[in-house]
């Protein structure tokens, strides 16, 4: 989240007044994040988050809206698009898409245990299962055709070494895409994002996902590769705590279990997820847009992450102890 759109306290009550949800009491920018600008606000019915999308548009973002409302009708905690009296959540702010959703409960748990990673996998798994008879399809626009795209953008300010690490990661991904075995891998809508500043938790309950600005229809082993590659490692070295990211696919499995293609390919997909991000990094950083409080993200990190996923992959053990 972050603020790329100015929005004045009389703008947005005036947007929320037309939703029917009270009369604003504060506002305040969201400084992480960086594709929407968001605002934190409350009124005297309920605190709610205020997005302007900043790159997404109107034909693209019905995709997210609506899955955000399957979801919650099938009981999985993520914030509820709010209607105007016409029934729609798709909405218009300073000549750009909006949107108002509920805000959970509770704060990130940035510094995850094994039992804080149980709960996410688990309800990554009942996500994903909620989301298969969900009757719309868009692609991961962040996937493997994306990063073949962008990845000679950011070319120019690698290093050699860095410039053939990802390139010969792309090669390597290109190859698995043709794969009989990836072709087989389960599918459906990911939430593609979900790190731990897209989680909340009250207390020590799980109490909802959110930023769903990123989903796309792709193989849930991507998504759960997302999650083990920030919810399960040592974040300044990168390496994976194999007991926090055993206890998150065996609380996965207990729900969904995986199938055996999706066991082989685990450690093939962590790179996937390493590339993906180390790509967006590196093209937010060099490629910068303008926002009052944006914070581009570090993209050696990913760098570091892809390098130890290539050079010590870890699998899941089913039936290990965590």
């Amino acid at each position: 989240m972050a603020v790329f759109t100015e929005v004045s306290p009389q703008e947005a009550a005036g947007l929320l007044s037309n939703l029917d949800l009270g009369t604003l009491q504060s506002m305040h920018g969201a400084t992480s994040g960086i594709e929407n600008t968001n605002y934190f606000v409350s009124t005297d019915k309920g605190d709610y988050v205020l997005t302007l999308f900043e790159r997404l548009s109107y034909e693209q973002l019905p995709f997210y809206l609506n899955l955000m409302h399957h979801l919650a009708n099938r009981g999985i905690p993520v914030p509820a698009p709010q209607a105007n009296a016409q029934g729609e959540i798709l909405h218009t702010l300073k000549g750009k898409p909006a949107a108002v959703v509920t805000r959970l409960k509770g704060r990130n748990q940035l510094a995850p245990q094994a039992a804080d990673c149980a709960q996410v996998g688990a309800m990554l798994a009942r996500m994903h299962e909620a989301g298969q008879d969900y009757p719309h399809q868009q692609p991961n626009l962040r996937g493997l055709a994306w990063w073949a795209e962008t990845i000679p953008v950011v070319r120019p300010h690698l290093s050699a070494d860095q410039a053939a690490l990802i390139e010969s990661e792309l090669a390597f991904q290109q190859e698995l895409a043709r794969s009989a075995s990836y072709k087989a891998l389960p599918s459906g809508p990911i939430h593609a994002d979900l790190f731990r500043d897209n989680v909340m938790f009250d207390g020590p309950v799980l109490s909802g996902f959110f930023d769903f600005y990123f989903a796309g229809c792709d193989t849930f082993g991507f998504d759960i590769a997302v999650c083990l590659n920030d919810w399960c490692i040592d974040l300044d070295t990168g390496a994976i705590d194999p007991v926090r990211a055993q206890a998150f696919v065996a609380a996965y499995d207990a729900q969904r279990q995986l199938t055996d293609d999706e066991l082989v390919l685990l450690p093939a997909l962590l790179r996937s997820a390493a590339l993906r991000f180390w790509t967006s990094r590196l093209w937010d950083y060099y490629l910068p847009r303008d926002a009052a409080m944006l914070k581009p993200h570090d993209p050696t990190h990913f760098e570091r992450v892809l390098t130890l996923r290539r050079n010590q992959p870890w699998s899941y053990q089913r039936g290990a102890a965590a």
